[in-house]
């Protein structure tokens, strides 16, 4: 199994939320270094039109190893930029922000989803490729950061504002500017690929050790279903943590965030540091509670495809409804209030239906061992 397998990435909020206050805090002459650009929307063309000021960030983790260190690198036990040249990207999270600002839903979508690819130049650029099926983590490997926006908008439909990519180097980073980050496992990890080994418990991490948390898959057979729950509950901590009152009040730590995370983090050409500094503004009230962490609603975990291989498929009837809902930027989470009854003189209880089984990001997962 390919132990380069895993998300590298933080949540867009808790990037927004916090790196984007230290700017409006303490100015931009405070912090060094400048946000990488990358065009990833100039070619692009007959894309979804939008239907609300909403936004879709797609957040996609690379594993290239540029910027790791080369103890980093004997930690993690992967290759050098040279054995395992270039980058791979095997999860991506869609992130909407409701228009009101006062909303945000992060849906994983896993690596190994059939989808249609979309027409397009082959990576040497010598012949033209047409459409055809395959999982969606090889349309970033066949033609980046673009092929891969074009893919999940054919999907979705939904039509994506921003993209942001965090390397192995950025996320573990991220991580240890913030001061580690605490995880929990009601099982002992002992994963031969991933190299994780933790005693069943509340652990505090750092950036190498989170790494590989969020990469490992092969010690409880849940492969990457329980990657992907383990990711989510990752990136609730990282939230929790990043809106603490520990980073937002300590200009030291904040400083550190921001360099840590504008170092190794890529962002569409669009994306500049106004508009960071107006999102930060806009989400300064937007608590963890509001926060809805998701997998898009599964239908095979287990399909085949012909030519492919093992695939996964999305629900053809929830899927769908999810990214309408998204679409048309209402809840994803129905609220139901019975009528009064004529002789009751109690208030109706409203009830919650979660079809999309989401979590909020204020719910703490370790807090059955503490």
């Amino acid at each position: 199994m390919n132990t380069t397998r895993g998300i590298r990435t933080l949540t867009v909020l808790s990037v927004s939320v916090v790196l984007v206050s230290a700017i409006s805090w303490l100015g931009l002459g405070q912090v060094s270094g400048s946000i990488k650009r990358i065009d990833v929307f100039g070619k692009l063309d007959s894309r979804p039109e939008k239907s609300s000021t909403a936004l879709n960030y797609l957040l996609v983790g690379s594993d290239t190893r540029e910027g790791l260190t080369r103890a980093q690198m004997k930690l993690l036990r992967v290759g050098s930029t040279k054995t395992a040249a270039g980058g791979r990207s095997d999860t991506m999270l869609l992130v909407h922000i409701s228009k009101a600002r006062d909303k945000a839903m992060i849906i994983s979508l896993p690596r190994d989803s059939l989808v249609t690819i979309p027409a397009h130049r082959s990576t040497d650029g010598t012949k033209d490729i047409g459409v055809s099926k395959s999982k969606i983590n090889a349309a970033f490997a066949w033609g980046g950061a673009p092929l891969l926006i074009e893919t999940v908008e054919l999907a979705t439909q939904l039509r994506i504002d921003h993209y942001i990519e965090v390397s192995f180097a950025g996320f573990a980073g991220i991580v240890d500017a913030l001061g580690g980050i605490e995880v929990c496992t009601k099982k002992d990890i002992d994963d031969p690929q991933s190299h994780l080994v933790l005693a069943a418990g509340v652990h505090t991490l750092n950036g190498v050790e989170s790494l590989k948390y969020v990469r490992t898959r092969d010690f409880d057979g849940r492969g990457d279903i329980g990657r992907m729950q383990r990711q989510q509950q990752f990136m609730s901590s990282v939230l929790r943590k990043a809106t603490s009152t520990g980073v937002l009040l300590n200009p030291i730590k904040l400083v550190n965030f921001f360099n840590a995370a504008i170092a190794t983090v890529k962002m569409d050409s669009g994306l500049n540091e106004s508009d960071l500094i107006t999102l930060a503004k806009q989400l300064k009230n937007l608590s963890a509670s509001k926060v809805r962490t998701l997998t898009v609603p599964l239908g095979n975990v287990n399909a085949y495809e012909p030519g492919v291989g093992s695939v996964v498929t999305w629900d053809p009837v929830l899927a769908p409804e999810l990214f309408q809902r998204l679409r048309d930027d209402l809840s994803i989470v129905d609220e139901v209030t019975p009528s009064p009854s004529a002789s009751s003189t109690e208030k109706p209880k409203t009830t919650l239906i979660d079809k999309f089984k989401t979590r909020t990001a204020d719910e703490n997962p370790c807090g059955e061992l503490k």
